[in-house]
């Protein structure tokens, strides 16, 4: 497939969107409106005792509180891990002293451009968070027993928190471990 055409429709400081035309050597075309956002980094920050950070924010598009893992877009010019390391400071005030690279994937490959990039952060230190005037953060340490639970009951929903929970728990953490 081959982009033949693409037609910015509107623009705000999160993201983009484009009309675009693709198309093959047969002639097959795919029409497609596509949100064109700069990635995000994750971050899965651990402590001494396998707690899992998490934050609490209200989120618009779904119209309710929500824990998740923190996480913030790639501003340009930053890599994955400089926008990590600066987004767990501004969102929780903890700096991590070993960084590792974890999973990278796309969210909604569908119709958004976003690729998410997670890292585990580990040997925590705590210091002031500075949230952006539009967010108000509650943050908490949760064990892995409390996340699963929240996983059962259907009330962690937040996709980024699962993927990266959940592939923690499966490939650092064994559930036997706990």
């Amino acid at each position: 497939m081959k982009i033949i055409s693409s037609k910015q429709v509107y623009s705000c400081r999160i993201f983009t969107v484009t009309e675009d035309v693709a198309h093959d050597e047969s002639g097959f075309e795919i029409h497609r409106s596509i949100v064109r956002h700069p990635g995000s980094a994750v971050m899965m920050a651990i402590d001494e005792q396998d707690q899992v950070l998490l934050v609490r924010q209200y989120r618009l598009p779904p119209d309710r509180l929500m824990w998740e893992l923190p996480a913030g877009k790639i501003d340009p010019g930053e890599t994955a891990m400089e926008a990590a390391r600066r987004e767990l400071k501004e969102e929780t005030g903890y700096a991590a002293a070993n960084w590792e690279p974890v999973v990278s994937y796309w969210p909604t490959p569908g119709y958004c451009e976003e690729k998410m990039h997670l890292f585990l952060a580990t040997g925590l230190t705590v210091g002031q968070a500075t949230p952006m005037d539009d967010e108000r953060i509650e943050i908490r340490w949760f064990t892995p027993g409390e996340i699963e639970a929240m996983i059962r009951s259907g009330e962690m929903q937040d996709g980024k928190t699962l993927v990266g929970f959940l592939y923690w728990r499966a490939l650092y953490k064994p559930a036997n471990q706990s």
